[in-house]
């Protein structure tokens, strides 16, 4: 049971601008109508109620005030207009906006909860608020960018939840902006973020303006409808797998010796397929659809033809390329299915990511992706980054025991991807119960047969 014990309201510390207006960028608009980002990490610390409701929470509340400070559209508002022919979307942040901040007490099992084992996904949800719900003025929608909640789990740990809308940003950001108020809430300053601060300025060029109207086209056809309350899974299970450096040394040399011709592959490329050609396994069906596969991927940094200079390395916003890959079930679903995937896999990063003019090329293929084909039976989309990790934010108890991305939920399959600490990869999934249990032997059986 966990036990709801204060909802404040977090302004920014005095002294911030008056107000930021950020039109949203065609890479914001593709999230609009998406489910918010729903982000869970536990962390051990072993606290009793009165430290954490006399020292932790005030802590909290003080560091995150300070973070909203250089986080300005954090604090403020998704605006959809009412009027979508003469107005367009937008982040607004005016003096007197402030972020929720929930603190609550749970007894559930904190140990039970952060075990690699798979559990009951409907839980979790106790930990994170759902959305506000929108409210109107004169010409917009209004809705709440960000949400929090810290959890106490007396003498064992402390959890710290948080739903954002997609539109605001991408996971580097949101990791960014966690381990800044970690940072502050370390140290009890926010000169502890040195230079290290974020930019808020829209790219801008002739073809991006181009493409932006071309999204907007597209999106304010859609109605913008209130988050939907949490998504409580009763047949989803939670659960983490480990790849050891081993066994990532095994798959990379079984991919090479069935591919003489290539002298290296990733790990990334190893881990996504020996994964997807599992989970393809587990579910069974045995028919002629395809298999879909979706890579994100930072276009911070790359020179393109949209965006000439690249994209600043410290931007907060949608900055994402990524690549799709598609391969006939049957050939995942078989004995070679690992080697088919790496293969395909290996081809897309090194055609559509690993090439700066093709990473955002043609950007308006995105709208056309939304409406997959009929014959495609899975879709697999990779979350996170082992170069962007969550966990490693430390708010002064120590790096977080686990990380758990509560969206998973909301896709038929979806996988994250974080290190071990070890030279692993740890592999966090979200799938219906009886498909788990297929899954998990599946993926053991594998790795002892390398």
């Amino acid at each position: 049971m966990t036990t709801l014990i204060e909802i404040c309201r977090i302004p920014p510390q005095q002294g911030a601008a008056a107000e930021v207006l950020l039109p949203l960028s065609f890479l914001d608009m593709t999230w609009l109508h998406s489910n918010p980002m729903y982000v869970l990490s536990f962390y051990n610390h072993s606290c009793s109620e009165a430290e954490f409701f006399n020292t932790i929470v005030p802590n909290l509340k003080h560091s995150l005030s300070l973070t909203l400070k250089h986080y300005l559209p954090v604090a403020g508002n998704l605006l959809f207009p009412l009027h979508t022919d003469a107005l367009k979307p937008v982040l607004r942040y005016t003096p007197g906006d402030t972020v929720a901040l929930t603190i609550a007490v749970s007894s559930l099992e904190f140990d039970e909860l952060v075990a690699n084992h798979a559990k009951e996904a409907g839980q979790f949800y106790d930990f994170v608020q759902p959305p506000a719900p929108l409210i109107e003025e004169e010409n917009y929608k209004i809705a709440p960018v960000i949400s929090l909640q810290a959890t106490l789990f007396p003498g064992r740990g402390i959890c710290i939840g948080m739903n954002f809308h997609h539109s605001l940003c991408d996971w580097r950001s949101i990791v960014g902006f966690v381990k800044a108020w970690a940072v502050i809430n370390k140290s009890g300053d926010d000169e502890a973020l040195g230079e290290s601060l974020p930019v808020f300025q829209k790219p801008d060029s002739e073809g991006s303006r181009r493409v932006d109207g071309i999204f907007w086209n597209a999106m304010k056809k859609i109605p913008f409808k209130p988050a939907a309350s949490h998504p409580l899974r009763t047949n989803r299970a939670r659960a983490s797998f480990i790849l050891r450096q081993s066994d990532i040394r095994k798959l990379k040399n079984q991919f090479l010796s069935a591919r003489p011709s290539l002298d290296r592959v990733s790990t990334f490329t190893v881990a996504a397929a020996y994964v997807w050609a599992t989970l393809v396994k587990s579910h069974g069906n045995c028919g002629e659809e395809d298999e879909v596969l979706y890579i994100p991927a930072d276009a911070r940094g790359r020179r393109n033809a949209l965006f000439d200079p690249p994209v600043t390395e410290n931007y907060f916003g949608n900055c994402l390329g990524g690549g799709v890959v598609i391969i006939e079930h049957r050939k995942l679903a078989g004995e070679d299915g690992f080697v088919a995937a790496a293969d395909a896999i290996g081809n897309v990063i090194k055609a559509k990511i690993y090439d700066g003019d093709e990473l955002l090329k043609s950007p308006e293929d995105r709208l056309s992706m939304m409406e997959l084909p009929e014959r495609v039976f899975g879709v697999l989309v990779v979350y996170g980054s082992p170069k962007f990790e969550y966990k490693e934010a430390d708010f002064g108890w120590g790096m977080a025991r686990k990380v758990e991305i509560l969206s998973l939920d909301d896709e038929k399959y979806g996988m994250l991807l974080s290190n071990s600490g070890d030279g692993g990869l740890v592999i966090d999934l979200s799938l219906p119960k009886e498909m788990m249990e297929c899954f998990a032997s599946i993926f053991e059986d594998g790795l002892i047969v390398l």
